[in-house]
């Protein structure tokens, strides 16, 4: 199996409105979302890709669009990684939402959230978690285990599929944290994913490329799949 990198698209012009916009159409980057695209070119260099998965809302196409561009990719889109259907919360405020009996649900149980509707949060995880592990499977057939993909979707989204990667239960995806423009890393393996990173802003990502195989002779002794005992020794 392969790497994938998990991006939230860049701050978007409901993200500072107090708004959710779940699947509104037409929510795009502002100014800032814009500059963390470009900016996203800079952050990816040294790192190979093999691919660009995107939800199909359009403040995740906008937000890798500079990448895509710089590297002559094209964007596959993929609509089990869209937006949670919120129903009829979407377009509401959060202050008036926060009143809701179902917020602390939300919060506290999500596994049993449903939103009036729209979809409950565990269905959202079935088909996320799905989608990227298809992608993930098809990219590694085509390009090889050491590959890696980018993949580019929401926040809920991405805490979800990280929930999954850290073998966490879905009510306690509210611990992890995914903002606007934040990358995460996956890596699959056989038996287990490995998190790599977790709500990441920084600039060199060079260390999450794994090496190249080195042709073994006889019998494989340790295969990708296991853990380093006593921690990794860093690249």
């Amino acid at each position: 199996m392969s790497t994938v990198i998990l991006l939230r698209h860049g701050k978007s012009t409901a993200n500072g409105s107090g708004v959710l916009a779940g699947r509104s159409p037409k929510v795009h980057l502002d100014d800032t979302g814009r500059a963390q695209a470009e900016n996203l070119v800079g952050r990816l260099d040294g790192v190979p890709l093999a691919g660009l998965v995107v939800s199909p809302m359009l403040r995740c196409k906008q937000t890798v669009g500079p990448l895509a561009a710089a590297r002559g990719l094209d964007k596959v889109v993929e609509p089990g990684l869209s937006e949670v259907d919120y129903g009829d919360w979407t377009g509401r405020e959060l202050k008036h939402l926060a009143k809701e009996p179902l917020w602390r649900v939300v919060q506290a149980h999500a596994s049993a959230a449903v939103f009036p509707g729209g979809e409950g949060l565990a269905q959202m995880q079935a088909r996320s978690v799905a989608a990227v592990r298809a992608h993930d499977r098809r990219i590694a057939a085509e390009h090889g285990d050491h590959a890696v993909w980018l993949l580019c979707s929401h926040g809920d989204v991405i805490k979800s599929i990280l929930a999954d990667a850290l073998g966490q239960h879905l009510d306690a995806f509210q611990r992890i944290v995914v903002d606007p423009a934040s990358i995460s890393v996956v890596r699959y393996t056989e038996t287990r994913p490995f998190v790599l990173r977790v709500n990441d802003h920084g600039g060199d990502l060079r260390g999450i490329v794994p090496p190249e195989p080195k042709p073994k002779r006889g019998r494989k002794t340790a295969g990708t799949s296991d853990a380093v005992v006593g921690g990794t020794t860093g690249r």
